[in-house]
């Protein structure tokens, strides 16, 4: 692995700049995006070697990897732009919050003889405000550095199963260990699993505190001395419970359109759930739903 090239270098494209310079990688890093100042704040910071002038030069890149550091639909449209373009022994990964979309893609794209192997991808991480100003090399050490591989390459780490079809690129590999590098920990999922599971442990969460702080907001706003009084009576508790609606819309749009039917799920489960509570404020069941909710935290697990 000799080079590499982030496109989309705020938070976390910024950040696996600052990652790779900060290991043991010696080659390139460059970087594309389409806000400028972007750009520039990433070569500012170090956490690219090089910009890239234009779209027209990210599809001529010769880098051995070609990382897909922006939101799911740009991915897709980058995907379909990279894919006739690029060579067999590149390697083409994201960093995007669903897969089921964009594995189902890959798999129509990539892969195929003549053509570049897609590897989609995950990171755990991250922080509810972006850009590259807030991009830090540490940002995925012991973070779940998630993959989901395509059936090709599944097989390409299983010859047998794979006979007759080309093995992945050395970079699959290669890419794999620089993300342990990075200090996270790898683990690989089907697509569709990857996203209903994300479905409750990532995506319900932000919906949920992005009601909250846009309840609190429509609740206080109006109300100059009543929101005086929020801000300095909550604490820690409505801290951490708003912190993620500070996310932007511009990424979440993304997920939300391309796992829709997950987290309706989610959400749907939600709301029942918070009218079972609702309902039950003077019953012993209250009791019984936090002793489940404390058992989530602490009862061991096999």
């Amino acid at each position: 692995m000799r080079s590499v090239l982030v496109v989309g270098t705020g938070l976390m494209g910024a950040s696996i700049g600052l990652a790779l310079k900060a290991g043991s990688f010696a080659g390139e890093i460059a970087g594309w995006d389409a806000r400028s100042e972007e750009l520039a704040e990433a070569l500012q910071r170090g956490a690219i070697d090089r910009a890239l002038p234009s779209r027209e030069a990210v599809l001529a890149t010769d880098a051995d990897i070609v990382v897909l550091a922006t939101p799911v639909l740009p991915i897709l449209d980058w995907m379909e732009r990279l894919a006739p373009v690029l060579k067999p022994h590149q390697l083409v990964t994201d960093v995007g919050s669903t897969k089921a979309e964009i594995a189902a893609q890959a798999q129509r794209l990539f892969g195929r003889s003549g053509r570049a192997v897609f590897l989609p991808g995950h990171p755990m991480a991250g922080k509810e405000s972006g850009g590259a100003a807030l991009a830090e090399a540490t940002l995925f050490q012991n973070a779940v550095w998630l993959f989901a591989p395509l059936p090709a390459e599944r097989e390409a780490e299983n010859p047998k199963a794979g006979e007759g079809k080309e093995a992945e690129p050395e970079s699959a590999g290669a890419w794999r260990e620089t993300v342990k590098g990075f200090g996270a920990r790898v683990r690989e999922m089907d697509p569709r699993q990857h996203d209903e599971v994300c479905a409750w442990v990532s995506h319900l969460p932000q919906m949920l505190s992005t009601a909250i702080s846009a309840l609190l907001e429509d609740q206080f706003a109006g109300d100059a001395e009543g929101m005086a009084a929020v801000q300095a009576i909550g604490g820690r508790a409505l801290r951490e419970i708003t912190r993620l609606g500070s996310s932007p819309y511009s990424m979440w749009r993304d997920i939300a359109l391309t796992n829709s039917e997950a987290i309706a799920a989610s959400l749907w489960a939600l709301e029942q759930r918070l009218a079972h509570v609702r309902e039950n404020l003077r019953t012993p069941e209250l009791r019984e739903e936090f002793s489940r909710a404390n058992r989530f935290r602490t009862a061991p697990r096999s």
